[in-house]
C-alpha cells in the first residue's frame, strides 16, 4: 500500500510575486501549483493508493474563486484517476465563525468520489487499490469544540491550551482505541508537537495554541502518523514514523534553506507488525536567497565590491526570490551606483535590496570625547587599551611627551 503525504499547500500567497500576463495570475500562485502539480503527477505515474493531505489548503479562510478552482482541478485529476483523497482540515480553512462552511467543504457536499474531507475528529475506513486502510483523522480543532466557556471562565491562557492539551490527548487516544488491529492505520493530524523545530509560520503563534506531546501521537496501533502545520519537513520518530511534511512550497526567508516536498509512505498490509517505509521526495520549489555585504569605510569602489558579491551567487540569482542585505559606513552611502546594482539582480524573479547605514560613532575616553582629552592622556588611554606593560608604557610615553611637547614649541 503506497501512500502520498503533503501538507500546507497554502494556495494564495503571493507575496515576493507579479502578475504574469500569460495567465492573468501572480507568479507565486503559479510556484505552488507547480509544485503541486509536481505531487500529482508523481501520484499518478507511480499509481499511488492514497493520497494524504494534512490540512491548510489555502492562505485564507476565504480563497478566491480561482484559487478554489485550481485546487479542485487538481484533486479532480487523482479522484478520476481512482486515487482516493483524504483531505484534512487545517488552521487556515476553518471560517471565522462556527455555523460557517469551510473551503474544503465543497468536496463533500457534492460527495465527489474518491475525496474524503475530515472537518471532525473521526474515523475513516477507505478502500483503496492496495486494500481497506483506517485513518484517525484529527483537524484543526477551535477551542469551542472542545471546552465549553463554563470551563474556560476566568483561565489565562496557559491554563486554557492545557486543557485543549489534554481533550485532544483524549480525542487521540479514545479513536486509536476504536481500531481493528487487524487493518492498517494511520493518524493525520494538524496539530503542534512540542518536538518539532519550528519554522517560520508559528514564530507569531507561541504560547497562543496548544501544543502536544510526541507520546500522544506516536501510539503503536498506528503505523504511520501524517502531520501538518510546522512548514519545516522532519522526523519526529521512527517507531511508529511520526512525520511532518512541510509545506510544498517556500513562504518567506524564514524557510530559505529547508528543503521542500512530500513524503511517500509504502505499508505492508500484513505482518505483525506490518513493515512501514518511508521516503521524502523533494520538489522544485521557488529558491530564496540571501547575499549579505559588509563594506569597510576604506572601500575606494563600494559598488565593485557589491557587485562583486552578487556574481558569485550569480548561478543561484536567476529565478530567484533574493534580498540584498548592505552594511555600509554612512560615508559610503551617496557612492553607491544603485541602477548598476539592480541590474546585477535583473534575472532573479523578485529582488529586495536592504540598507544598514553604520553611522560612525565618536571615541569616548571615560567621560570625554577624543576632541576633550589632552594628546598625552589620549596616547595613555590607548597605550592601556591595546594590553601594554606598565613598564613599557611608562617609556613609550616619556617619548611621546617629548614628541607632543616639541611639537607645540
Amino acid at each position: 500500500m503506497k501512500i502520498t503525504h503533503f501538507a500546507d499547500l497554502h494556495l494564495g500567497v503571493e507575496t515576493y510575486g507579479h502578475i504574469d500576463p500569460a495567465t492573468g495570475l501572480s507568479s507565486r500562485l503559479n510556484d505552488f501549483l507547480a509544485v503541486f502539480d509536481e505531487l500529482v503527477d508523481y501520484a499518478l505515474k507511480n499509481k499511488v493508493d492514497l493520497v494524504l493531505f494534512c490540512g491548510d489548503a489555502y492562505k485564507s479562510r476565504e480563497p478566491t474563486q480561482t484559487q478554489q478552482r485550481e485546487f479542485a482541478r487538481r484533486i479532480n485529476r487523482l479522484a478520476t484517476a481512482s486515487i482516493p483523497v483524504f483531505i484534512l482540515t487545517g488552521n487556515h480553512d476553518l471560517p471565522n465563525a462556527v455555523g460557517r462552511a469551510t473551503a474544503t467543504e465543497i468536496f463533500d457536499t457534492l460527495a465527489v468520489k474518491n475525496v474524503y474531507v475530515a472537518n471532525k475528529p473521526d474515523i475513516y475506513r477507505i478502500t483503496t487499490p492496495g486494500g481497506v486502510i483506517q485513518v484517525v483523522a484529527v483537524p484543526w480543532l477551535r477551542r469551542s469544540s472542545l471546552l465549553s466557556r463554563e470551563d474556560t471562565k476566568n483561565l489565562d491562557l496557559e491554563k486554557v491550551n492545557h486543557m485543549m492539551q489534554e481533550a485532544i490527548t483524549q480525542v487521540i487516544s479514545s479513536k486509536a482505541a476504536a481500531l481493528d488491529p487487524s487493518l492498517p492505520g494511520i493518524l493525520a493530524a494538524h496539530v503542534s508537537i512540542g518536538l518539532a523545530k519550528a519554522g517560520s509560520e508559528s514564530m507569531m503563534s507561541i504560547g497562543q495554541e496548544p501544543v502536544l506531546l510526541l507520546s500522544t501521537v506516536a501510539l503503536p496501533v498506528f503505523d504511520y502518523v501524517a502531520l501538518g502545520h510546522i512548514h519545516k519537513q522532519q522526523v519526529l520518530s521512527e517507531s511508529p514514523p511520526v512525520v511532518y511534511a512541510g509545506s510544498l512550497e517556500r513562504i518567506d526567508f524564514g524557510e530559505e534553506n529547508d528543503e521542500k516536498g512530500f513524503y511517500v509512505v509504502d505499508i505492508q498490509p500484513e505482518g505483525n507488525p506490518r513493515q512501514v517505509s518511508f521516503e521524502f521526495h523533494p520538489v522544485k520549489a521557488r529558491r530564496f536567497l540571501t547575499i549579505s555585504v559588509e563594506l569597510k569605510p576604506e572601500e575606494t569602489d563600494p559598488t565593485s565590491a557589491v557587485l562583486a558579491a552578487i556574481k558569485t551567487q550569480q548561478e543561484k540569482v536567476a529565478g530567484a526570490i533574493v534580498r540584498l542585505i548592505l552594511k555600509i559606513p554612512s560615508s559610503l552611502e551617496g557612492n553607491l551606483r544603485n541602477n548598476d546594482i539592480k541590474d546585477a539582480l535583473k534575472e532573479a524573479l523578485n529582488f529586495t535590496i536592504a540598507r544598514e547605514i553604520q553611522h560612525e560613532t565618536r571615541l569616548r575616553l571615560g567621560s570625554r570625547t577624543i576632541e576633550e582629552i589632552t594628546p598625552l592622556d589620549a596616547l595613555k588611554k590607548y597605550l592601556e587599551m591595546q594590553q601594554i606593560s606598565p613598564e613599557r608604557q611608562k617609556v613609550l610615553l616619556e617619548h611621546g611627551k617629548k614628541l607632543i611637547e616639541g611639537k607645540e614649541s
